[in-house]
């Protein structure tokens, strides 16, 4: 049996992949996190080794569950906890194949998507940009009502909210249906990383 899938979801890039002080935050979040936050292995532009290298380095933790982003043969590789498949990645039959205790999930973008997702038979939903963001520059936010309509359709599919997400709007999200968050900067550039996530932790709850 599955535990339960994390609410708070902190996402690498290239930039925190090659972080010098990576393991000093990510030991800070599993302290605010504990069990209800999940590292995302993510990094576009990482080579196999490198992606391989920040998944081990993320799964030193002994409360925090590790996922891993579009690479499967790295989450073959590395004790995981689930995968996050993009539009570009394999679909969710060929990952549920490869081991059916993950957690899958899928990255969508509007409606029409998140339904797309919903019938290939994905756990959960990574639906973003909510807000505007640095990360995604050229795309518009989704809103808070949009993100409530996709949340609404997705009945008892958990929704993660992306994009712009910071410690403050947390609440919003989850009363627009959230059932969690992800963030890149909110968890990894925080000045007290382990107080921002054990402040999400709360909200979320």
């Amino acid at each position: 049996m599955r535990p339960p899938l994390p609410r708070l979801h902190a996402i690498t890039d290239e930039r925190i992949a090659r972080r010098a002080d990576l393991d000093d935050i990510a030991r800070e979040l599993a302290i605010g996190g504990g069990s209800d936050l999940a590292f995302h292995a993510r990094g576009r532009e990482l080579t196999g080794r490198e992606h391989f290298d920040l998944a081990v380095q993320l799964s030193n933790s002994q409360t925090v569950r590790l996922f891993v982003n579009d690479r499967l043969d790295v989450a073959l590789a590395v004790p995981t906890a689930g995968v996050q498949l993009g539009h570009g990645s394999l679909p969710v039959s060929a990952a549920r194949a490869l081991n059916p205790l993950w957690w899958i999930g899928k990255s969508v973008h509007d409606l029409a998507e998140a339904d797309a997702a919903r019938a290939e038979g994905a756990d959960y939903l990574v639906v973003g940009p909510v807000f505007a963001t640095a990360t995604h520059p050229g795309r518009s936010p989704l809103g808070l009502a949009k993100l409530q309509q996709i949340a609404a359709a997705a009945g008892e599919i958990p929704v993660i909210a992306i994009g712009g997400i910071t410690a403050d709007g947390v609440r919003e999200v989850r009363s627009s249906g959230a059932y969690g968050v992800a963030a890149i900067r909110a968890f990894w550039d925080d000045a007290e990383p382990a107080a921002a996530a054990r402040r999400m932790r709360e909200w979320m709850s």
